[in-house]
C-alpha cells in the first residue's frame, strides 16, 4: 500500500510538473504577442503595452488554461456537495489541506457515473481544468470520477453498515423462515444475463414451480432504484389478484468488483429488502462478495444457482421420503391390528358362555314359578280374612245411631244459623233506617258527594276486582311455569328417555355399584311401572362403607288382587 502511494505521489509530481511547464511557455507565448502588437502601436500609445478588453482577457486566459490543463487527474476531498442540481448538473469543490477548486459534473457524465458522490468521499477526478469568465473563477468539468482506492468504498460501506445496523435493519429477530414448498417463486435480476438462466435451470431438475421474473439493471446508474421498486411491487401484488404473489423473492447477479456490485449497497435497496414482507434470498455476486443486501435478506446465498437450491426441495428426494413414511405407516397399522386380534381372542377365552350366565338366572325363575300358585291361594285366604274382620265390626244398629246423632246436629246448628241471620237483619235494618234519616237530613249536596263517593267506590270494586283476576291470572301462569319446570326436573322424564332407577330392599335409590351383593333382591323403576330382580354379583364397596346383609332376599310379595 505505501508502495502504491509513492508510485501515485510520483506520477502525479511528475504530471505537475509538466503542467507548470506547459503554462510557462503559454505566458511565454502571450508575452511575444503583447511584444508584437505594442511595436505596431508605438505611434500613437504613450506606453508600450497593448490594450485589451475583459472579454479577450478572460477568453485568452481560458483558451491558455484548458491548453496547458487539458486532461488531468486531481486526487482530493468532496465538499459542499447537495446532489445534482434541478438543471440535472451537480457543482461541488475538491479540497485537501491547503487548496481547494470547484468542481462540476454535467448532466450527462453524472448519468454515467458508476456511484454517485458523497460530501466527505475522497475521489479520483479525471477531467479539464477550464475558467469562468463571468466570474474570473477557474474550476475543473470532471468526465470519470472513482474513489480513491477500495479502502474508501469499503470504509463507506462500514459507515453504511453501521448506521443501518443501529436501525435494527440486519437484525435476526426480523428475518423471516423461508416456505418448505413455495408455489410462486420472484426473481429479481437482469433479463439477459446467465444468472436467470441458471435460476430457472436449477429450479427445474429439483422442484418445477412457476417464476416471475422482474427486469432490472443490476449496474450503473439508476440500477439501485430498480431493484429497490422491483421488491416494493412484488410485496404489493394481491395474493388473490391476476398476477399471483410469489412466496419467496430472489434477488441475483452475477460476480463482479466491488464498483459493479455497488449498487446493491444503496441504502434504498437495503431499506426495500429489511421491509419485504416476502422471504428474501440475496444471490449477488460468488460466495467472497459480501454486499448490504446480503446482511438485510432473510438468507444469503453463495451463487444464483445456491439460491435456487435453496427455494425449493427436491422432489424426488420429497417422494421417496413420502413412500418410506407411507410403508412405515402401512407396517406400523398392520401390527396394531394384529396385536389387537389377539387382545380380543384373549379376551373372549376369559369370558364365560352364555349357558353359564343365565344357569341361575333360570333357576331362580324355575324355584319362583314353582312357588307361585301356592302363594296366590294363601294371599287369597288372608285377604278374605280381613275382610271377614272388618265385616265383623259392621252393624246397622250402629250405623242407624250414628246416622240420628248426626242428623239431629246438624238440626241444631241450621237453628243456630237461622236466628243469627235474623239477628243480622235486624241489625241492618235499623243501621239502614238510621242512616236514611240521617241522610234525609243533610243538605243536597252532601248526598250529591255521597252519590259520588258511592260511585267512586264502586269503581274501585271494579278495578280491585279486575285487578285481583289479573293478580290471578298471572300467578296461575307463574305456577304453570314453575309446573313445567318441576315437570322437567322430574327424574321421571329421565325415566321416559330410556333410563331406570335402582331401589334396594328398602326402596330407597341405589347410586353406586358397590351398595349391592350377589343375591339381593331389587326393584327397578321405568317410565310405566317396576319390576323386581335379583343381583348376580355385588360390586366392591367403597371404604367406610357399611356392609349390607348378604342373606338372599325374599321374592317381592304379590300385590293385592283386591
Amino acid at each position: 500500500m505505501q508502495r502504491q502511494r509513492t508510485t501515485l505521489a510520483n506520477d502525479f509530481d511528475g504530471r505537475e510538473n509538466r503542467f507548470l511547464r506547459q503554462g510557462r511557455a503559454s505566458r511565454l507565448s502571450l508575452i511575444d504577442i503583447q511584444r508584437g502588437m505594442s511595436n505596431v502601436f508605438d505611434g500613437d500609445s504613450p506606453t508600450n503595452l497593448a490594450e485589451y478588453s475583459v472579454s479577450e482577457l478572460s477568453g485568452s486566459i481560458k483558451r491558455t488554461v484548458e491548453t496547458a490543463f487539458d486532461q488531468v487527474r486531481v486526487r482530493g476531498e468532496i465538499s459542499g456537495y447537495r446532489g445534482p442540481h434541478s438543471s440535472g448538473h451537480a457543482y461541488f469543490a475538491l479540497k485537501d489541506d491547503r487548496a481547494r477548486i470547484d468542481a462540476v459534473i454535467w448532466k450527462g457524465t453524472f448519468s454515467r457515473l458508476k456511484f454517485r458522490p458523497e460530501e466527505g468521499m475522497e475521489v479520483i477526478a479525471t477531467g479539464k481544468v477550464t475558467t469562468f469568465p463571468g466570474s474570473s473563477k477557474y474550476q475543473i468539468v470532471i468526465e470519470t470520477l472513482e474513489p480513491a482506492g477500495a479502502g474508501a468504498l469499503m470504509a463507506l460501506i462500514e459507515e453504511r453498515k453501521r448506521k443501518l445496523g443501529a436501525e435494527g435493519l440486519f437484525d435476526a429477530a426480523r428475518k423471516k423462515r423461508l416456505p418448505f414448498m413455495p408455489g410462486v417463486i420472484g426473481v429479481v435480476t437482469s433479463p439477459t444475463g446467465a444468472v436467470i438462466r441458471d435460476i430457472l435451470h436449477r429450479i427445474s431438475d429439483r422442484f418445477p414451480v412457476h417464476v416471475l421474473v422482474w427486469p432490472v439493471k443490476v449496474q450503473g446508474e439508476g440500477s439501485g432504484e430498480e431493484v429497490a421498486n422491483a421488491i416494493r411491487g412484488f410485496n404489493a401484488l394481491e395474493p388473490s389478484g391476476t398476477i399471483p404473489r410469489p412466496d419467496v423473492l430472489i434477488v441475483a447477479r452475477g460476480g463482479g468488483s466491488l464498483e459493479d456490485l455497488w449498487s446493491f449497497n444503496d441504502e434504498i435497496v437495503v431499506r426495500a429488502a429489511a421491509e419485504s414482507a416476502i422471504p428474501l434470498i440475496s444471490a449477488v455476486g460468488h460466495e467472497t462478495d459480501w454486499t448490504l443486501i446480503d446482511y438485510a435478506a432473510d438468507v444469503r446465498a453463495p451463487t444464483p444457482t445456491g439460491a435456487a437450491e435453496m427455494a425449493v426441495p427436491v422432489k424426488a428426494e420429497l417422494e421417496a421420503q413420502a413412500a418410506g413414511l407411507a410403508a412405515r405407516l402401512q407396517g406400523c397399522m398392520n401390527r396394531q391390528m394384529d396385536q389387537r386380534r389377539q387382545s380380543v381372542r384373549a379376551l373372549m377365552r376369559a369370558l364365560p358362555s352364555l349357558d353359564q350366565l343365565l344357569a341361575l338366572p333360570r333357576r331362580r325363575f324355575d324355584e319362583a314359578a314353582t312357588g307361585l300358585g301356592r302363594g296366590l291361594e294363601l294371599n287369597t285366604i288372608n285377604k278374605r280374612r280381613g275382610f271377614e274382620r272388618v265385616a265383623a265390626h259392621l252393624r246397622p244398629d250402629l250405623l242407624a245411631g250414628r246416622i240420628a246423632e248426626r242428623r239431629q246436629t246438624l238440626n241444631e246448628r241450621m237453628a243456630r244459623a237461622e236466628r243469627m241471620v235474623e239477628r243480622l237483619i235486624d241489625r241492618s235494618k235499623s243501621r239502614v233506617d238510621r242512616a236514611e234519616a240521617i241522610l234525609a237530613s243533610l243538605p243536597a249536596r252532601l248526598k250529591t258527594q255521597t252519590d259520588r263517593g258511592r260511585e267512586r267506590l264502586g269503581n274501585l270494586s271494579r278495578h280491585a276486582d279486575t285487578a285481583v283476576r289479573h293478580q290471578l291470572t298471572r300467578a296461575r301462569s307463574e305456577l304453570s311455569a314453575q309446573d313445567r319446570v318441576l315437570q322437567s326436573l322430574s327424574y321421571k322424564n329421565v325415566l321416559k328417555r330410556g333410563y331406570a332407577v335402582i331401589r334396594d330392599e328398602d326402596n330407597r335409590p341405589v347410586s353406586q355399584a358397590a351398595h349391592l351383593s350377589a343375591g339381593m333382591g331389587i326393584a327397578i323403576e321405568f317410565a310405566d311401572g317396576r319390576v323386581g330382580a335379583m343381583t348376580t354379583e355385588g360390586g366392591t364397596p367403597p371404604a367406610g362403607a357399611k356392609k349390607r346383609s348378604t342373606k338372599p332376599a325374599e321374592p317381592p310379595k304379590q300385590g293385592s288382587l283386591f
